[in-house]
């Protein structure tokens, strides 16, 4: 890293709700996450920017998740959490140390009335996801191996030939990348170039 600086891990996440006691109380007493902190304020910057709650929870190993409580304001309709895949890739996810703990946690969740709508294994994680009661996506994973040099040169090779492969498609006026296929065919095509004819 260029003259040393590096980050050091998250420090939180921050997400707005407009509900309070149900936040509250999934976060802190079904999570069991502590509440540690809540900085209440005056709006700040903007004349009309209402006052509002801003409040954490310990979420393990220095980090935390953070919550916006606007005072006096209502839900707008383009904050609203609609569950498809494009509000549901903004999530926050634990990691738990073992298969046991994430199942520990499953039956936690389940026996305090939280379903459970998702347990697969992908690639190197094996986790659970779940909803809190804004309708946040949430995960708990457990790593089932480390990730590899390879793992590394695969990630690196793969999002290269997607950025060229979308470029060559928008450059051709043929619009942005839509299917996964093209990407396996471009990668295909730069390892063959880097194997040679070995084979």
């Amino acid at each position: 890293m260029e003259n040393g600086l590096r980050l050091q891990g998250v420090h939180h996440t921050a997400r707005p709700t407009w509900k309070l006691k149900e936040t509250v109380e999934f976060y802190r007493d079904t999570l069991g996450l502590p509440l540690i902190h809540c900085v209440s304020a005056r709006g700040w910057g903007p004349s009309n920017h209402p006052d509002f709650l801003h409040f954490f929870f310990d979420s393990g190993l220095g980090s935390t998740i953070a919550f916006f409580y606007y005072l006096g304001t209502t839900h707008p309709e383009h904050l609203v959490h609609r569950p498809e895949y494009d509000s549901d890739a903004t999530h926050t996810a634990w990691k738990v140390d073992s298969r046991e703990d994430l199942l520990a946690w499953r039956a936690r969740l389940e026996s305090r009335g939280v379903p459970i709508m998702y347990q697969i294994e992908h690639e190197i994680v094996e986790s659970i996801y779940f909803r809190d009661p804004n309708g946040y996506f949430i995960e708990i994973g457990t790593p089932v191996r480390p990730v590899t040099p390879l793992d590394i040169a695969d990630a690196q090779l793969t999002m290269r030939v997607a950025i060229e492969e979308e470029q060559r498609r928008l450059d051709a006026g043929l619009g942005k990348l839509q299917h996964v296929e093209s990407i396996y065919q471009a990668k295909g095509a730069a390892l063959e170039v880097l194997l040679g004819d070995t084979p």
